[in-house]
């Protein structure tokens, strides 16, 4: 009974908060899915809902919050490979409580409307590998636009500052590409569990971010970094030779995918220390 009335307390709180629907919960639950984030201190009042952007390849649908009065700086989220969903939405909403204007992309707009992972995290990664390959460095640069570009369009979003962005898994090149696309213009950059940050090719996103005017926060996990011992290091010395402020920092014992919350190894501790990076890096890069 007492797990029963915790499941109700949750799902209305959810629901209330406008981040997930009965159904969504109820899968999430029945996966084994935690998604409760610790609480803004002195959250600001935020405004949301769904919106559709105009590209040169269609409408994608995206999930926009921003403070209910006054204006903040813009901030462009990329979700991992699987997309735009509640774990999402409530990771920007709590980003919009801490006084910034979010918006939240569907990055498989052309092939399907979120959510596209039936499951959120916990869906079998080969049921939507297909749909990331459907992207590639010329989608990145011309979502990028678009969707800064829409940013700008409204009234909640600060002109007067720079915009951050922030990729998680395979959305960590789109940010690094973002910075590259609109460098006059983002200010911030952040990966976390980024995934082909570097690469031997021409068009390696950390060569086209090192040509932008942004800071960086690089978040990588312990496995990742195993994988890639040296990914690391090509950063620094990157970002160094570019003069461009740099935080990288393997989170020891984290494996890939540790920060949205319904990610199956959601590393809760770590998760928070990263969001807090993230919160200074804007804090200094979009003030």
């Amino acid at each position: 009974m007492c797990d029963q009335d915790h499941f109700e307390d949750d799902r209305l709180e959810y629901e209330a908060r406008g981040l997930v629907t009965r159904k969504q919960f109820g899968a999430m639950l029945g996966a084994g899915i935690s998604m409760m984030l610790p609480q803004v201190a002195n959250a600001a009042p935020v405004t949301d809902g769904d919106v559709t952007i105009t590209t040169p390849d269609g409408a994608a649908d995206c999930y926009f919050v921003h403070p209910a009065s006054g204006t903040a700086p813009g901030v462009l989220i990329w979700p991992d490979i699987f997309g735009l969903r509640p774990a999402l939405r409530q990771m920007g909403k709590r980003l919009a409580e801490s006084g910034y204007s979010v918006l939240v992309v569907n990055p498989f707009y052309r092939a399907k409307k979120a959510p596209t992972a039936e499951n959120g995290g916990a869906t079998p990664i080969q049921s939507v590998m297909p749909l990331a390959r459907g992207l590639n460095e010329t989608t990145h640069m011309t979502d990028a636009k678009a969707f800064i570009g829409w940013l700008d369009t409204q009234g909640s979003v600060a002109k007067n500052r720079k915009m951050g962005t922030q990729g998680y898994c395979m959305g960590g090149p789109m940010a690094f590409r973002t910075a590259a696309a609109m460098p006059g213009r983002v200010g911030a950059v952040a990966s976390f569990h980024g995934g082909g940050l570097v690469t031997e090719a021409e068009n390696s996103p950390h060569l086209q971010a090192a040509k932008s005017k942004a800071q960086f926060l690089v978040a990588i996990a312990d496995n990742d970094d195993k994988r890639s011992p040296k990914d690391k290091d090509v950063l620094k010395e990157t970002f160094a030779k570019a003069n461009l402020p740099a935080e990288i920092e393997v989170y020891t014992g984290c494996a890939h995918g540790w920060c949205p919350p319904d990610s199956q190894v959601y590393n809760e501790p770590n998760a928070e220390k990263a969001w807090s990076r993230l919160l200074a890096l804007y804090g200094k890069a979009l003030a």
